[in-house]
């Protein structure tokens, strides 16, 4: 409370000090926090990929990709009106910052589509690019470039797919875009020839064509490069590697002087822990490393990219054991053939980088991406 009553000259010295230093520093308007935004961003979602996942991946990959991130965390795989997620309402967590129901695709759960992050880099004058070695249509990646009310209408999601502008798609899914003449399941339109007369170059290959030739590096045309009917086959029995995909994307997304978005995903991850598959489960996770590293190298050299690498969900309950240094017992135990309530990790690279540490909820992660992306994240941000 201010004084009543101010008495001789040393109070009214001392009141006129007090004064002036709050007036002082009222008037000093601290500089602008620097912000730190990358040009380009590549969000590497394992499907399935929990702690015991990435710890097997850190003991089995003799690169050591994962040493390369200086930022490591965990996320809260969260739904609405659940305790355990799936890859339709988490990937919409990622690619929103938004939570919805489960099977829900880039929607509210009143319904309403909510922008992604493929769509906000779009807006920015950015091209976007889809990775996946499941059908393109599955519910990770569709949660990158479409909104529907069921993970399951995978044919119109094919149908957002092919009218969301996305630069380059590639992945497996082949029946959900080609019509019925041509060997697909669709019976009203032929999505490749819609796609193709859009601009795009098509690319329908065979995921195990040991001579398969991929596309040039060096070309600027949009691309559709769908490798099986569905799903690819496993890591051991593929020669379309998830790497040689992810090295031709960055390759002709990199074009762009504006910059990129691309989120890979290592699918199969997932599949082979639903199946307690630990032998699959190894080669899923090194098919991944080898993707990892063809975008560190990237970042590396370009020096304006930030790497995300973080899971949807766990799947399987793992647990590791064994006695010897060099993990060569290694043996997996398995609680469940589903999904799991636990915490998935996160690492980061690059610009802005340091606010993925921590623990956060995918809805956190989501919203951080977006915010890296349309201003950047405050310097001084650390969790």
């Amino acid at each position: 409370m201010r004084q009543s009553q101010l008495r001789g000259a040393g109070s009214i010295a001392f009141t006129t000090i007090v004064f002036l230093l709050y007036a002082g520093i009222g008037l000093a308007q601290p500089s602008e926090t620097p912000r730190q935004q990358p040009r380009n961003l590549i969000l590497f979602i394992g499907d399935g990929m929990g702690p015991s996942q990435l710890t097997l991946l850190r003991l089995i990959d003799t690169t050591q990709v994962l040493d390369n991130f200086p930022v490591g965390g965990f996320s809260l795989p969260l739904t609405r009106g659940a305790l355990i997620t799936e890859s339709a309402a988490s990937g919409t967590a990622l690619s929103t910052g938004v939570a919805t129901h489960r099977g829900m695709v880039g929607m509210t759960p009143d319904g309403a589509a909510v922008e992604n992050l493929l769509e906000r880099a779009r807006a920015l004058g950015k091209s976007t690019g889809i990775v996946s070695t499941s059908s393109v249509t599955h519910a990770t990646p569709a949660s990158f470039v479409a909104h529907v009310a069921s993970r399951g209408e995978q044919y119109l999601i094919a149908e957002q797919i092919a009218g969301s502008g996305t630069d380059i798609v590639m992945g497996g899914g082949q029946k959900y875009f080609l019509d019925e003449q041509r060997g697909g399941g669709r019976s009203d339109v032929d999505l490749c020839a819609t796609m193709e007369a859009a601009g795009y170059e098509i690319a329908l290959v065979d995921a195990e064509d040991c001579e398969l030739q991929l596309p040039s590096n060096e070309s600027d045309r949009r691309l559709l490069l769908l490798a099986a009917e569905d799903g690819l086959p496993p890591a051991h029995s593929r020669s379309l590697t998830l790497a040689r995909m992810t090295a031709l994307a960055l390759a002709r997304l990199a074009r762009n002087p504006h910059g990129f978005v691309l989120m890979v995903e290592g699918s199969q991850i997932d599949w082979a822990c639903h199946d307690n598959d630990f032998e699959t489960l190894q080669a899923e996770l090194l098919d991944f490393s080898t993707a990892l590293n063809e975008g560190v190298a990237f970042a590396q050299d370009d020096g304006q990219t930030t790497i995300v690498v973080t899971a949807d969900h766990e799947t399987g309950g793992l647990a590791l054991l064994g006695e010897e240094e060099d993990a060569s017992d290694i043996e997996a135990v398995w609680t469940s053939t589903g999904h799991t309530a636990a915490m998935v990790p996160v690492l980061a690279m690059g610009p802005g980088s340091a606010s993925f540490g921590g623990i956060h909820r995918n809805t956190d992660i989501g919203r951080l991406l977006h915010e890296l992306l349309s201003g950047g994240i405050p310097s001084e941000q650390q969790r």
